[in-house]
Formats: structure tokens, sequence, C-alpha cells
């Protein structure tokens, strides 16, 4: 084991500080929104306007905990393949900025959903338009974000295992769980159908990897 683990353990942080964030935002937002029609969405969001930027802040925040990781991840695997590393850097910080710009509709339904209780909330009007627009923008924005967090994640899991940096076991673990998110996500892109089943076997793998690597770091030596 190296004696320098400094940045493979701020990488399992990060790791940990990603995973957290993604999930406290998603259930902050949906929590905030529900899950009725789009006038009850909007009247939810009126009632809950702290929690909804809350939830945006929170997002915010896992735009940047996902740049720092994959920032870190290439430092760690650019030996393995520079190539690799470099094109799986650049599909995470696309992520990254995606999620991000997505939040500009999230900020969108707040306005509208202060105008729509402040008009009467009319039971058909422009407001339900607005906000079937602004809501759907800011759901496909979190889809093809995940897109591109699946292209990065096969490379740098890829890596991973070459490497042998951690356990062989547990990056193919996550080489085939994020597969199968990304198969996932590219059917919900495709045909609109979601396949939350697919999540399961990844969830865990975050925190697994993070604890390993904030308490183990990585092995340089092959083995």
């Amino acid at each position: 084991m190296n004696s320098d683990n400094r940045i493979p353990r701020l990488l399992g942080v990060a790791f940990l500080i990603v995973f957290v964030a993604s999930m406290l935002g998603g259930s902050l937002l949906n929590a905030s929104i529900g899950s009725g029609s789009i006038s009850d969405n909007l009247v939810n969001i009126s009632n809950n306007l702290t929690l909804m930027r809350i939830s945006i802040l929170v997002e915010l925040v896992t735009s940047i905990g996902i740049i720092v990781l994959a920032v870190l991840l290439y430092v760690v695997l650019q030996k393995q393949n520079k190539t690799i590393a470099l094109v799986a850097l650049g599909w995470w910080i696309a992520e990254a900025i995606i999620l991000a710009v997505s939040k500009i509709n999230a900020f969108s339904l707040l306005s509208l959903s202060k105008e729509y209780i402040a008009a009467g909330s009319p039971d058909s009007s422009y407001f339900q338009t607005l906000g079937t627009l602004f809501y759907g923008a800011d759901r496909s924005g979190y889809n093809i974000h995940m897109l591109f967090f699946g292209l990065g994640a096969i490379l740098f899991y890829y890596l991973f295992y070459k490497s042998r940096y951690i356990p062989r076991l547990l990056s193919a673990w996550g080489l085939m769980s994020v597969s199968l998110v990304f198969i996932g996500m590219l059917v919900t892109f495709l045909f609109d159908i979601t396949i939350w089943v697919i999540f399961y076997p990844y969830i865990p793998f975050e925190i697994a990897i993070g604890i390993w690597l904030l308490i183990k770091g990585i092995s340089y030596k092959k083995t």
C-alpha cells in the first residue's frame, strides 16, 4: 500500500458526498413537488418554496461534487490509460454542466407556482402548460445527465478493474451495475419507460467504494 493515500482518500470522501447530495437533492425535490397533476404540483411547490430552493441548491452542490470527483478519478487513473481517463473526465464534466443547467427549469417553477396561486389556481390556463414544460425540461435534463454519467462511469470503473487499485470484485460490481444503469437510462430516453429497479445494484456500490477508498486507500502494486 502506497504510504501517501491522501488523494485516494479524498476520492472516497468525494464519492460519499456526491452520493449523499444526489440522494438528498432528489428526495427534497420529490417532497416539494409531489406526484399528482401539474396543478397539484404547482400548489405543492408554492407551499414548499424553501424546500424547493434547498433541493435546487443541493443539486448544484452535487454538480460541483461531480466535477471534483471526476478530476480526482482522472488523477488516480490516468496512468492506466490517459486517453480513456480524459474521455471519462469529459463525460462527467458534461454531466455536471447539464445537471446544473437543468435547474433553471426548477427555478422557473418557483416563480410560476407563486403566480399560479396569486391568479386563484385556475383549472385550465397557460400555467399548466408552462408547468408541464418546465417540469418536463427539468426531468429530461436529469435523464440526459444520467446518460453522460453512465458513459463516464463505465470508463472509470473499467480503468479501476484494469489497475487492481481496489479489489477486482468491487470494481467489477461497479462496472456491471453502472452498465445496467446506463442501459436503463437509454431505454428511458428512447421509449419513455423508467425501470427503477436497475438502480438498486448500483446505489450501495457508491457507498461501498467511498468507504473502501476512505479507509483503505488504493494499492498501487498489482497483485
